[in-house]
């Protein structure tokens, strides 16, 4: 029995050499008109994409014109995934079986594993399911005008997702990070950080307390005022009258 030492070459992000070269050679690429939008004057992205060549062991160029950036994610195109899939050595090439009409119209990307001779077979996709999953109505789809070659794709992107998703590195296709759409963080807050930052943000209006309605002067109220003026009256008018 053979043993195999398999030795994987260092990120050039973890290399202090290869790094400072890469920013060389990304300084070069950023200004070139012949590289996608995303590369011009974007020297973080060039050397992420020169990484991912380096992992990949393809042309770094042909990695650039490849790849896109999807809700802040890299994504490389299906042709790229078929193409790392062929040359990754486990499987044979990837083949396609088309079957049905219609919206029952499907295909099934397949490949013979090396090591065991066995077929292996990716799930089906159909034009029914990209109907249902939004792919056929969107605008400027392909899926009308050229639905067999879309068929392909898909049932390709998913045998590679499923079963060599190491030919990659795990990267999507852009199709389907858009089909994820963007990534919303509902992680819940931790209650004291949400109390503080209250706290710190809230303004908590407090009423003035009004004033109690308190008697004027010697603290009687008007009505017994009058009453008291009233008996002095009286008592006067009494006093006034001659007695009997």
């Amino acid at each position: 029995m053979e043993n195999k030492i398999i030795v994987r070459e260092q990120s050039l992000l973890l290399d202090v050499v290869r790094f400072e070269h890469a920013q060389r050679v990304s300084k070069l690429l950023a200004s070139s008109t012949m590289v996608p939008d995303h590369f011009k004057n974007n020297l973080g992205n060039c050397v992420i994409a020169l990484n991912y060549a380096h992992r990949a062991g393809i042309d770094p160029f042909m990695a650039m014109q490849k790849m896109y950036v999807i809700h802040g994610k890299p994504a490389i195109e299906t042709q790229l995934q078929i193409a790392l899939f062929n040359n990754g050595g486990r499987f044979t090439s990837l083949k396609y079986r088309l079957t049905g009409d219609g919206d029952k119209k499907q295909c099934v990307a397949y490949a013979i594993e090396k090591a065991t001779k066995e077929t292996i077979e990716g799930p089906p996709v159909s034009i029914e399911m990209a109907k249902a999953e939004g792919w056929y109505s969107k605008t400027g789809s392909k899926w009308k005008t050229i639905p067999e070659l879309m068929l392909r794709y898909r049932a390709a992107a998913f045998f590679i997702r499923l079963y060599a998703p190491e030919t990659t590195l795990g990267l999507h296709t852009p199709e389907e990070l858009a089909d994820m759409g963007e990534v919303i963080d509902v992680t819940p807050a931790d209650p004291q950080e949400e109390i503080d930052q209250n706290a710190n943000s809230d303004e908590i209006d407090i009423p003035a307390n009004e004033p109690e309605d308190k008697p004027e002067g010697d603290g009687m109220t008007q009505a017994e005022k009058d009453e008291i003026l009233a008996q002095e009256r009286a008592e006067a008018e009494m006093q006034r009258k001659p007695g009997f």
